[in-house]
């Protein structure tokens, strides 16, 4: 593997920053902790911090199992036909694109089709929304690198390091989506591993956690039940329109709590991590950023260290380049642990949705990083941006409206014309 392009020492254009803290969120611009309003310090604060944590987790539960209960109330057995409008797979990957880009959550997104899948959505209709989830998401970096706007040289190679993303993203569809349409690599390789994952299957890792399951369903069961007793008096279309939403505010509103949380918690040793990995290879890169944004449940917050670097001139976009890589994988453990919240004839359903979106993030980041001339792609191409926006910022918008809305309902509109 070319080491300039992984990342090697070779990318560095300085050992190190001389000081973390004037390269990357400085202690003042450190997350606001969303329970600082309580009169708590030290263990006890911590200990308050964690158990927030777990409820937040237990709310994101209780909204997949509401959406999962919401869809079967309306669709019954007719979710194919209530989809029937997203069995193109281009308007399903328009979908997940365009509401990841406005919700700007992949794990928002994911979540909400875990649930989906639960209530009776098919595999093949939800897994071009993860797909299209995956690029979507990435519109927050480049927003982020506006900031950086007042300064030429800072905001060329801020935006380039954000745009990394938006090109990453870009070839793994185009190298992917064509794969699963033709040969359904990734649905297939993730329903034959669902079942040990959901419990469904045999044997004792299929036991193990199928205890986690049972478990999960016991402390989320009567919250669900609660909130579908009282829609039930609206009927089945209203009521599961109306608990869907709920659901969908629940996972909204959770994701954004456990994240805040866990910045505040964890964000110092985020950063101890990405400065310990710089100047080593992809790999350590790529394992990095996926270990960070799984502590912080958020990509935006490893681009949000990655963006100050590179816009300092500190680091190369291809020494940080893998730690982009490793956030998309990092950001699909929200989905697997939505997917455990599922039981029942739909659990192995929705694990494989789950499975597909972090497949997916897996095996792109093997093939674009572990091949040479493609891991130079995606810094090339936001390098070349990156010139372009700054000559004329009329380009950035071009580029988020063209690539994040314009293009894929285009798409909608060409393959609807099509068929």
């Amino acid at each position: 593997m070319n080491t300039h392009a992984a990342g090697g020492g070779t990318a560095l254009k300085e050992a190190a920053p001389e000081n973390p803290e004037n390269t990357a969120t400085r202690k003042d611009d450190a997350p606001k902790d969303p329970l600082g309003f309580l009169p708590l310090d030290g263990a006890a604060k911590q200990a308050a911090n964690w158990i927030a944590v777990a409820l937040g987790v237990w709310l994101l539960l209780n909204g997949v199992g509401m959406i999962g209960d919401g869809f079967k109330m309306v669709a019954g057995d007719q979710a194919k036909e209530l989809f029937s409008f997203a069995e193109n797979p281009f308007v399903g990957l328009a979908i997940g694109v365009v509401a990841t880009a406005i919700i700007q959550s992949s794990s928002t997104t994911t979540s909400i089709v875990v649930g989906m899948i639960a209530g009776g959505l098919p595999l093949s209709i939800a897994v071009p929304m993860l797909f299209g989830a995956n690029m979507g998401t990435s519109v927050t970096s480049t927003l982020v690198a506006l900031g950086l706007a007042g300064n030429k040289t800072q905001f060329k190679n801020g935006f380039s390091m954000a745009t990394v993303h938006d090109f990453f993203n870009l070839i793994a569809i185009l190298i992917f989506f064509p794969l699963e349409i033709f040969t359904g690599f990734l649905s297939r390789t993730a329903s034959a591993i669902a079942p040990s994952l959901s419990g469904q299957g045999e044997g004792v890792v299929a036991g193990a956690f199928e205890a986690i399951g049972d478990g999960l369903d016991t402390i989320t069961e009567p919250l669900v039940a609660l909130a579908g007793s009282l829609v039930s008096p609206l009927g089945d279309m209203w009521g599961g329109i109306v608990l869907s939403i709920i659901g969908i505010a629940l996972i909204l509103w959770s994701i954004q709590f456990i994240g805040n949380l866990l910045n505040a918690l964890l964000v110092g040793k985020a950063q101890e991590i990405l400065y310990a990995a710089l100047g080593k290879n992809s790999f350590v890169g790529l394992l990095s950023g996926a270990v960070i944004t799984t502590l912080v449940q958020s990509s935006s917050t490893t681009t949000a260290l990655t963006v100050p670097l590179a816009a300092s001139g500190k680091f190369e976009v291809r020494t940080l380049f893998p730690f982009v890589v490793g956030a998309n994988i990092g950001t699909t453990v929200t989905g697997l642990i939505a997917a455990f919240a599922v039981s029942g004839a739909d659990a192995e359903a929705a694990m494989a949705g789950a499975l597909v979106h972090t497949l997916f993030n897996v095996c792109a980041a093997a093939v674009i990083l572990g091949i040479p001339f493609m891991s130079k792609l995606p810094p090339a191409g936001s390098d070349w941006l990156a010139g372009l926006a700054v000559k004329n910022k009329l380009y950035v918008f071009l580029w988020i409206g063209g690539v994040f809305f314009a293009i894929p309902i285009l798409a909608v509109f060409i393959s609807n014309a099509l068929t």
